[in-house]
């Protein structure tokens, strides 16, 4: 189980990377503007994939637990991490309490921030 496991997340994973850096390259390349739309389009069109897959799943027989787990643990998640954040909040929103997704949210946003700043200075 944990292996097929492991070979599904690769398999999608490797795909969803493939994807993100074919779309950065080519469908944004050239791009000057001061806004990374590269970026900014892969992780929309992520959260939307994820979506567009739990959706799916939700409605029956449309897909095993195992496509499942490719599309959404391994394409989308190759693709962009931030559409598993998304919908993590997404989850969260729908438990109901609000402030759980508002902290999760911010210290993300800010610690991972804090971060990248940290792990320059360190090489440094």
């Amino acid at each position: 189980m944990i292996f097929r496991n492991i070979l599904l997340a690769g398999l999608g994973g490797g795909v969803g990377s493939i994807a993100r850096y074919l779309c950065q390259k080519y469908l944004v390349s050239g791009s000057l503007a001061p806004f990374p739309i590269g970026t900014f389009l892969v992780n929309i069109s992520g959260c939307f994939l994820i979506g567009l897959f739990h959706g799916l799943a939700m409605k029956g027989n449309w897909m095993s637990p195992e496509w499942r787990f490719l599309l959404t643990t391994g394409l989308c998640g190759g693709f962009t991490t931030f559409s598993a954040f998304a919908y993590e909040n997404f989850q969260l929103l729908k438990a109901g309490n609000i402030w759980v997704p508002v902290l999760y949210i911010g210290s993300s946003v800010l610690l991972g921030i804090a971060a990248v700043f940290g792990g320059i200075a360190l090489a440094r």
